[in-house]
């Protein structure tokens, strides 16, 4: 059972949700407003957000935002209309785990929670440590020499992936499939920025990576 936050002002939806999500065993509070969502979003004790994008007083994409900024690394899987790949693209960038475009069929919201709750609790070490950098994956949180390193949602699953399956090579493809969710669209340009990022954080020197290694042809290998 997760502690679900459904964020959707269409009432016939929003109880849909609720009620499909409690016949699953979920404990779900319903929401109607972005402004409200950034507050409870705050809170402590949830394990999982379900975000409409178009929301009154502030969107989806803005509760998104200033949630991540505020670091809160609860899950989010964002309810969208739109079906501009670039829409979509946005909100994993802006720190969202997945998306799911309406109308959609109860089973596949399903099949998209469990896959979202499983790659969080499939972090099997809560800290590790690379050289003078420590993970903190309870808290979400990195620090370098014991000082707080900004990441995103989207870098610690990606860190979370690696070590996952230290030592062996995995494509773009992997790495999209297990950070990003199985279906994103997403080019192999934007995967190597976000190495390139990680890089930065987690490496002693990022020009010559030690641990975030590439393997030419092939993809990136975990060396920890």
């Amino acid at each position: 059972m997760a502690r679900i936050l459904v964020v959707e002002d269409e009432p016939d939806i929003a109880l849909l949700l609720r009620d499909d999500l409690a016949a699953e065993g979920h404990q779900v509070d319903v929401l109607a407003d972005g402004d409200a969502a950034v507050k409870r979003g705050k809170e402590p004790g949830l394990d999982l957000i379900v975000l409409d994008v178009m929301l009154p007083r502030r969107d989806g994409f803005d509760v998104c935002r200033d949630l991540r900024r505020a670091r809160v690394r609860t899950p989010i899987i964002m309810l969208t209309a739109k079906t501009h790949e670039a829409e979509k693209i946005l909100g994993l960038e802006l720190g969202a785990d997945d998306y799911v475009t309406k109308p959609f069929s109860p089973r596949e919201l399903h099949a998209r929670i469990k896959a979202v709750l499983r790659r969080v609790e499939g972090v099997t070490e809560e800290v590790r440590r690379i050289g003078n950098v420590e993970i903190d994956f309870a808290r979400g949180e990195v620090r370098r020499d014991g000082k707080p390193e900004d990441i995103t949602p989207l870098e610690l699953r990606l860190l979370a992936t690696f070590i996952r399956h230290s030592g062996r090579v995995l494509s773009r493809d992997q790495l999209i499939e297990e950070a990003w969710g199985v279906g994103t669209y997403i080019t192999d340009r934007a995967v190597d920025a976000h190495i390139v990022n990680l890089r930065r954080k987690v490496e002693p020197d990022p020009a010559r990576p030690r641990y975030l290694v590439s393997v030419r042809g092939m993809g990136y290998r975990f060396d920890g």
